[in-house]
């Protein structure tokens, strides 16, 4: 089986992620978790592997790993090469990049070669897996890998219940350096399962929350907006809504009905949506319409219309006129702006409060 090179298209509700010649500069995030409560938070940290495995993948080569019902932890090691997460846009595979993969969401890790015109050989993790010394390796190629990664699936609870990636509707892409020894971390954790002694998955699980814990450090700093979320846990019902918000930013939300699900009165979800995120519920809303229709625009797939109607204008002066608010640009200046610049800067954009 063979397939082209695809290029960085499609977009998710939330998160901006690294795509392929992406722009580094990520949208501010709405809202970010103090420092407290990031604390809090990992004092009450539960973190247990589904599976840990090695996936190795060879120039010329694409290697397709099937969903699971947990989120999905990729690490890797060494190489280059691009990954793809359902049919979104390419995340660059480069050394220490870390991706945690929504529940439900099949990844295929691509190896290019040489000439950028050249095709994949797709092959599938299912018939082509290996066990060795107890691990198990996904392998698409023969001889020396060019990308090497450690794979797998896990859970992740807060305060015993409540599941920090159970609900991730979009990849979270983090580049680390080899200081953070976060592949001496993933190495050890499966060199426990290997040695099959007493504790040893014990040891696993433990080794693996230094991995997230060292992801989560991230939400103090980083300007991708995945740390939204966190933000988020200190009032369960504003998740809620937020939730809600993120899921569908074009349905016709109201604040009545965004309280509605977080199951308060108006005036309480108002007031309390405004200490958590710091912004009214409109603005936050406004925000993600706007953040979801650059994506789109971006991708080049969507007229404008498309672009206003999935963003829940029936207007298209009015989308336009939102659209310039935010980014200066009419849509489709925007889209021609970014579409003839460069590859290394085409998917960049910042949002601003206005």
């Amino acid at each position: 089986m063979t397939d082209p090179r695809r290029s960085s298209r499609g977009f998710s509700s939330l998160g901006n992620i690294m795509v392929l010649g992406g722009d580094p500069k990520a949208p501010s995030p709405i809202s970010r978790i103090s420092r407290s409560d990031l604390e809090l938070l990992m004092r009450t940290l539960e973190v247990s592997f589904v599976r840990l495995s090695e996936c190795v993948v060879s120039s010329g080569f694409g290697l397709m790993l099937g969903s699971h019902d947990a989120p999905g932890l990729h690490y890797n090691l060494r190489g280059h090469g691009v990954g793809y997460i359902g049919n979104g846009p390419a995340i660059e595979l480069e050394p220490h990049t870390m991706i945690i993969v929504p529940p439900h969401s099949p990844l295929r890790i691509d190896v290019p070669g040489a000439r950028s015109s050249s095709t994949v050989k797709l092959v599938d993790g299912k018939t082509n897996c290996t066990l060795i010394d107890g691990v198990h390796r996904y392998v698409a190629g023969g001889g020396t890998p060019d990308v090497l990664m450690i794979c797998g699936f896990f859970h992740a609870v807060y305060a015993s219940s409540i599941s920090l990636f159970g609900t991730l509707s979009a990849p979270i892409v983090e580049r680390f350096e080899a200081c953070n020894m976060l592949d001496q971390t993933l190495k050890a954790a499966l060199a426990e399962l290997v040695s099959q002694e007493v504790g040893a998955h014990a040891m696993s699980s433990a080794l693996l929350k230094q991995v997230i814990v060292t992801l989560l450090r991230r939400a103090l700093s980083s300007p991708n907006s995945w740390v939204e979320q966190f933000s988020l846990l200190r009032d369960p019902q504003i998740a809620r809504a937020f939730a809600v918000m993120v899921d569908n930013p074009g349905a016709p939300h109201t604040v009545q009905s965004l309280a509605g699900s977080a199951s308060l009165s108006r005036s309480a979800f108002m007031a309390r949506f405004h200490d958590v995120i710091g912004r009214s519920p409109m603005l936050v809303l406004r925000d993600l319409r706007m953040r979801q229709a650059a994506r789109q625009l971006t991708s080049g797939t969507y007229s404008v219309e498309q672009v206003a109607a999935n963003a829940g204008y029936e207007s298209r002066s009015s989308f336009i006129r939102a659209f310039r608010n935010t980014f200066g640009l009419d849509p489709s200046s925007f889209r021609a702006s970014r579409l003839s610049v460069s590859p290394s800067s085409a998917v960049g954009f910042d949002l601003d409060e206005k």
